[in-house]
């Protein structure tokens, strides 16, 4: 029942300490962040429109790109004239009166390609006549008339020429059979993507409608976690209200039940004090008569002149005296009688009630918010029936016919041209492998003729014998010749219709349609015929031009934006969320309901603790017991006279006194033992309960009343705390629920303008086909012509090396005397001189 004066003040100072963090808990209540939406916050909508895009064809980097690079640069040099816009808009308006002078004019880089290569396939085979007319007479290709020193030199010279030529048109032709594969790999393709490609421009504005709807019927999606969610708000806001005033309200209960101990404890104490007091009063009035009684006969005793040696004890028996006067200390009765009755109210069973009462909010949350949720749950099926405007009020699937019709057109009509295109694609397949194949026999020969020619060499001892590995080298060489001769005209002609293709398709279409010139006259009004308007055929803005249009599909515009349509449609006007959520935020904003109406005190237990404080426990003098406590129930100690008096009695001779003193030490020892133990263990038993009542005096209003102002100030204001924490909730909770609105309506436009009704694909696919055009097909075809072209023109080079280098594998006519050499013919005849006689 008691406690340390320390540890009581210690656990005050915890309470007060806990109802300061309560206090500074709830004061922010109203103000406290909400939690931040976790991975779980972001919506995942499934992608409606994958199986129908026009996937974006990019340049892929290629150990080739310099001859690319190369071959582009020459053409720049060839055809230098920009794009001949007035040639084009009559050839397109009126192709009767285009002037060939025009033609000409435009295409006079080329003209001189066709007259430099109609000069070759008429010069090389006449030379080639020629030459075997010559070799017909013995004159080209024969023998060397003369051995000299410097022919070891032109030897070695030629055939480091032919050889070095030879790798150059083998370099050469290893290109072109490279470039020539490409572009059979990549046509077959870019041919099919065409129409491919049209087919998924067809479709993808055909499944405008059924994409708008798919997209719409995406908002299953927040639907479901909103409706997720509102299953559990009441809960959360009621588990919410309780963590956040918990603190409060189990500080303010637990000071309540401190007072209420206090009041128990306080009247328990007292009553012991009063009834202590009253016995102890009494056994000192029973212990006064029989002490002096006691003395009387012991002083008498001692005084005896028999007794030997029993002055020294005698001062201490006439000191045998009563000590402490319990009558002298104040009365409680007072106290007693205006506590009489208390408690009038069950402590416990109030805590009890408020302590179910508090923890009960999150289930009375549950129970008062359901209706709201119900209606919530209602409004969710009306903001369906508002996003399904979305598809309702699409403009597209009326103004997407002419695009649709236009896509149709473009497709029958490319089918024909494309067939072609095949078809003579593989026709040039087959020739340039061809004659790569011959290129590549040629230089057979070279390399043949040129290691048996040099072996030959190599084991003639003297230059005018014949050798038929020599002889066999300049056979092959001579074949070589042959065939360059009899094929050059073939392969000029493949080169020069080849690049007469590819280079008017890099310098006409590919050049400008790079720098966007192609765009521009199209753009111009007069240009194109009224046939080929494509701003009427596509349906375009009347303000707008296929340039704006493809600027425009190319940064992502919408199908919708670029059309000419009745009325003007704005997308982000019909995805604005207070469209659809300003009912659904009412429905929130408007929700109120008390959940904080808990009773800590009532009004008997609160006037319980009012009498308590007035019943003046804490003016009662408990100075006066505690100094009456110091003094001993007998001045003089009982026992240790008892044992005076007993060692007395041992150096007694008379038997007579020595008695008397044993009788009088055993009636100490039982006044001892009966009376006077009983009385101080009253004693003992009545500083325990003042020791209590001192400590709680000077605290007891101040404690009350804070006690009595703490509840009445958390009953106060747990309803507006609470409030405050619902309005916090519900406002996190409408702010969390309308971020999912905002994702999917964001989501929504996103979809419209970058997928399902987006004209980026028609962006797209005029970028795939300058792609397919130009870099996958026009590049290799021009590298190839260009590589094919190298062999061609290095043919001649080759021609001359081989026919000069004939002569030195072929062993010599006549061995003549050489320039400057002493070395004299085996035949020489010796001059006769005439002697004098």
């Amino acid at each position: 029942l008691t406690e340390p004066p320390g540890s009581l003040l210690a656990a005050e100072a915890m309470r007060a300490a806990g109802l300061l963090l309560a206090w500074a808990l709830l004061r922010p209540a109203g103000t406290q962040q909400c939690h931040l939406a976790g991975p779980g916050g972001v919506l995942r909508f499934t992608d409606t429109h994958a199986e129908i895009r026009v996937p974006a064809l990019h340049r892929v980097p290629s150990s080739l790109d310099p001859l690319y690079s190369l071959v582009r640069r020459c053409l720049d040099l060839i055809q230098q004239n920009p794009l001949p816009t007035e040639l084009l808009r009559v050839a397109l308006n009126d192709p009767g009166s285009v002037r060939m002078s025009q033609v000409v004019q435009y295409e006079l880089g080329y003209v001189v390609c066709a007259a430099v290569a109609l000069l070759f396939t008429v010069a090389v085979p006449v030379a080639g006549m020629c030459f075997c007319y010559c070799r017909s007479r013995r004159r080209c290709g024969g023998r060397l008339r003369a051995h000299r020193r410097s022919l070891g030199c032109r030897r070695h010279c030629l055939l480091a020429c032919l050889s070095l030529t030879s790798l150059i048109i083998l370099t050469s032709v290893v290109c072109a059979f490279v470039t020539s594969q490409r572009v059979k790999g990549q046509m077959e393709p870019g041919l099919g993507a065409v129409p491919a490609t049209l087919r998924t421009l067809r479709q993808h504005i055909a499944n405008v409608p059924q994409g708008v709807q798919m997209v719409v019927d995406q908002f299953e999606v927040p639907r479901q976690q909103i409706i997720s969610d509102l299953g559990g708000l009441s809960r959360s806001v009621g588990l919410s209200i309780h963590a956040q005033l918990k603190a409060m309200t189990y500080a303010a209960l637990a000071d309540l039940q401190d007072r209420a101990g206090d009041l128990q404890t306080s009247l328990h104490h007292l009553q012991i004090l009063d009834k202590t007091a009253r016995a102890l009063a009494s056994a000192r009035a029973e212990l006064e008569p029989v002490l002096r009684e006691r003395r009387r006969r012991v002083v008498a005793l001692l005084d005896d002149p028999r007794c030997t040696s029993c002055a020294s004890v005698l001062g201490r028996a006439q000191s045998l005296e009563l000590g402490a006067d319990y009558g002298k200390v104040p009365s409680v009765e007072k106290v007693l009688k205006a506590l009489a009755g208390l408690p009038r109210s069950d402590f416990a069973e109030m805590i009890r009630q408020g302590n179910g009462t508090f923890n009960s909010i999150p289930e009375l949350a549950v129970e008062r918010m359901a209706q709201v949720i119900q209606d919530l749950r209602d409004e969710m099926a009306r903001m369906t029936e508002k996003v399904q405007s979305i598809a309702n009020s699409f403009p597209l699937p009326d103004y997407t016919r002419p695009v649709s019709e236009a896509l149709v057109k473009a497709e029958d009509r490319s089918q024909p041209y494309l067939r072609e295109v095949e078809r003579f694609e593989q026709y040039r397949w087959i020739a340039g492998t061809v004659l790569c194949s011959i290129i590549l026999l040629i230089l057979a020969c070279n390399v043949t003729g040129m290691a048996l020619g040099a072996y030959g060499l190599s084991k003639r001892e003297d230059p005018s014998d014949y050798e038929c590995r020599g002889e066999a080298g300049a056979k092959f060489l001579l074949v070589g010749v042959g065939l360059a001769f009899l094929f050059s005209w073939l392969l000029i002609l493949l080169v020069f219709a080849t690049f007469l293709v590819g280079g008017n398709i890099q310098t006409l279409v590919c050049r400008n349609w790079v720098n966007q010139e192609i765009y521009k006259f199209i753009d111009t009004p007069g240009n194109l015929p009224p046939s080929m308007n494509l701003t009427h055929q596509l349906n375009l803005r009347r303000d707008s031009n296929l340039s704006a249009a493809y600027r425009e599909c190319k940064s992502g515009a919408g199908l919708w934006e670029v059309l000419q349509l009745e009325r003007s449609y704005d997308l982000d006007e019909h995805l604005k969320t207070p469209k659809y959520t300003a009912d659904f935020q009412k429905r929130l904003g408007d929700f109120t309901a008390r959940l904080g109406d808990v009773r800590l005190l009532r009004s008997e237990g609160r006037q319980d603790l009012e009498t308590f404080a007035r019943s003046g426990v804490d003016e009662v003098d408990y100075g006066r017991f505690q100094e009456e406590m110091k003094i001993p129930v007998v001045q003089t100690s009982l026992p240790g006279l008892a044992r005076s008096l007993e060692g007395l009695q041992k150096m007694q001779r008379n038997g007579t006194v020595a008695g008397r003193l044993a009788a009088e030490a055993r009636a100490l020892w039982q006044m001892q033992n009966s009376t006077v133990q009983s009385q101080e263990a009253l004693v003992a038993k009545l500083g325990e309960s003042v020791q209590f009542l001192s400590r709680l005096a000077p605290h007891l209003q101040e404690r009350v009343k804070k006690t009595l102002a703490t509840t009445a100030s958390v009953e106060a204001r747990l309803p507006v705390q609470a409030q405050q924490i619902l309005r916090q909730e519900i406002g996190c909770f409408t702010r969390k629920e309308l971020r999912y609105f905002a994702q999917y309506l964001n989501w929504v436009g996103q979809t419209l303008r970058e997928d399902v009704a987006s004209c980026q694909p028609l962006a797209t696919a005029l970028d795939n086909g300058r792609v397919i055009l130009c870099d996958r097909i026009a590049d290799p075809w021009n590298a190839f012509w260009f590589s094919l072209g190298c062999c061609t023109f290095f043919l001649i080079p080759n021609i001359i090396f081989a026919v000069r280098l004939t002569k030195h594998f072929r062993p010599i006519r006549n061995r003549l005397i050489s320039t400057g050499s002493e070395e004299t013919c085996p035949f020489h005849i010796p001059r006769v001189t005439a002697l004098k006689l």
